[in-house]
């Protein structure tokens, strides 16, 4: 069997919800070692939101908890702050999410724990990063989508600004966060000299992750655009800006169909697609620029062929033509595609004594791919596990901690 390509990490993961748990999801997938760490009782909410299955436990949960050794500390302790701090020097990577100066409060710092552990890659994940005049506030995803500029450009002219029906802003600070992880992995295991030659110790550093930077850094080029030409960009409903023809059109069976069709030579086996040969002929058109200034007539022609066909015939045509083109996919569609399937996208684990399928993670390794080992654990599954081999507590140990609340 391959090995995954992150085995042999070792992680600690505090906090709790989406943007921190994702991270350490994600590098549990490729193999390392994520010790979870949740308060005791319920542990972290996310267990108990949205759907739940008959036992009570999210299904959203036996996602995010996949491959995780999951343990209870009461961090509101001396004593499981002591812990925690004990388990930290026995790890490659801590992961934090909590609000800025939280960590320092507990005696669980960066520089504390670099003490000890100076090796450690400190990952930490917040609304709006460890310093500046917003570290302090509180930052949910919502709130930062906005703050980082997502929002302003979503939706339709002079309506509300919407959101995905998704947390975007937390998936993608944990998306960041695992890729400056492996950054800083990569750094301090394979980057072993100065430019002399001389070989340094292996040194750690922190990896500070806010939620409204890493929605920031995918607002493409709207930051030129401002400074150069005083351009803000607006909300453009199914469009996006400068790029003609590229839109959602209806179809005569009352659903709606993707058609990206803005190359030159496309956008003519577009037009000659849906009869309009002398829209592909017309020299206004040859080009985007001109696409753009002639978008309404654009969209209407491809529009009134689409409103006349069904979403396969559209579809079947659009391939035909060799046209970029798509339909708007539900779960129940996604599950039932021959093509999902036959890319390996979903998982089955048994989940509460039950088969669960879960999504894959990606991307694709053809050597060391990912995968998921087992569903998310019951709330201090592996609470007797860590303590014992991680810090050699005995059972009796153990019971104490239990009795009095620490775990």
């Amino acid at each position: 069997m391959s090995t995954k390509p992150l085995a042999g990490i070792r992680v600690l993961e505090l906090g709790q919800l989406m943007a921190g748990p994702f991270a350490g999801t994600l590098l549990a997938y490729f193999g390392a070692e994520v010790i979870k760490v949740e308060p005791p009782g319920q542990g972290d909410p996310v267990r108990g939101w949205r759907l739940l299955d008959d036992s009570g436990t999210s299904m959203w949960w036996y996602t995010l908890g996949r491959n995780k050794k999951c343990i209870t500390l009461d961090l509101r302790t001396d004593e499981g702050r002591r812990l925690a701090r004990q388990l930290a020097d026995h790890v490659d990577v801590l992961i934090e999410n909590f609000r800025p100066g939280t960590m320092e409060r507990w005696g669980l710092g960066p520089d504390e724990i670099a003490r000890t552990n100076p090796e450690m890659i400190y990952s930490r994940i917040s609304g709006y990063g460890q310093d500046g005049p917003y570290a302090s506030r509180p930052g949910y995803a919502s709130v930062c989508e906005g703050v980082g500029g997502m929002r302003h450009v979503t939706g339709f002219p002079g309506g509300p600004p919407v959101r995905s029906n998704l947390s975007l802003g937390d998936s993608l600070a944990a998306l960041h966060a695992a890729f400056g992880i492996v950054l800083a992995l990569y750094h301090r295991d394979r980057v072993t000299g100065d430019d002399d030659g001389n070989a340094r110790p292996r040194k750690g550093q922190v990896v500070d992750t806010a939620i409204y930077e890493a929605v920031f850094n995918m607002m493409e080029a709207v930051v030129p655009e401002f400074d150069r030409a005083g351009a803000v960009r607006e909300p453009s409903g199914s469009t996006i800006t400068g790029i003609v023809p590229t839109n959602t059109y209806p179809t005569v069976d009352g659903r709606w169909v993707i058609i990206g069709g803005n190359g030159d030579s496309i956008f003519q086996r577009l037009m000659r697609a849906i009869g309009r040969d002398e829209l592909a002929e017309d020299s206004r058109l040859a080009h985007n620029p001109g696409r753009v200034t002639h978008q309404a007539e654009v969209d209407q022609a491809i529009a009134d062929w689409t409103s006349q066909h069904s979403v396969e015939a559209v579809l079947a045509a659009m391939e035909t033509a060799r046209v970029p083109a798509g339909p708007i996919n539900s779960v129940a569609d996604m599950m039932n595609d021959p093509h999902f399937q036959a890319r390996g996208l979903f998982e089955e684990v048994d989940a509460g004594g039950k088969p669960l399928k879960i999504p894959a993670i990606l991307p694709k390794l053809t050597e060391t791919p990912g995968g998921t080992d087992w569903a998310g654990p019951p709330v201090g599954a592996h609470t007797q596990e860590v303590f014992r081999q991680w810090l050699d507590l005995s059972d009796e140990q153990i019971s104490d901690l239990r009795e009095r609340g620490v775990i």
